[in-house]
């Protein structure tokens, strides 16, 4: 199945989150993109710190924040389940004034440092090569 266009709004979000780390982070950090989840995901020194998502904005916040953060209009849990403390969608209207917009990224560049990276996962190793049998 062919992937789903990216709409103007989604390409104008992701410039906005990489025109924002690089004001913020200057050239010290290395903030590596990649599609995860069907994301366009920010990792920041190896660990997601941002997301984009049609025109929702994935932040990642320290846990013991997540109640507070949970309580912000236009917010919602990434696991509604509660197994992914930390992590929020955010909606358009919850980023839609400069002070909401600054303060999303910022308290996601702030917890960045303190966050756990993901471990690696394991590639799958290929199949041994079977060699026929000496006669």
């Amino acid at each position: 199945m062919p992937a789903r266009p990216v709409t103007i709004e989604t390409l104008q979000l992701i410039a906005a989150v990489r025109d924002m780390l690089a004001e913020h982070l200057g050239a010290d950090a290395t903030v590596d993109e990649r599609q995860l989840f069907g994301s366009h995901a920010f990792m920041v020194n190896g660990k997601l710190c941002l997301a984009v998502k049609d025109e929702d904005l994935l932040v990642r916040l320290p846990p013991s924040e997540h109640e507070a953060a949970a309580e912000r209009p236009g917010v919602r849990e990434l696991d509604p389940r509660g197994g992914m403390p930390g992590y929020f969608w955010v909606e358009p209207a919850g980023y839609a004034t400069r002070a909401q917009w600054q303060w999303w990224i910022t308290s996601a560049l702030a917890y960045n440092p303190q966050a756990k990276a993901s471990p690696r996962r394991a590639k799958a190793r290929a199949a041994p090569a079977t060699t026929a049998p000496q006669e």
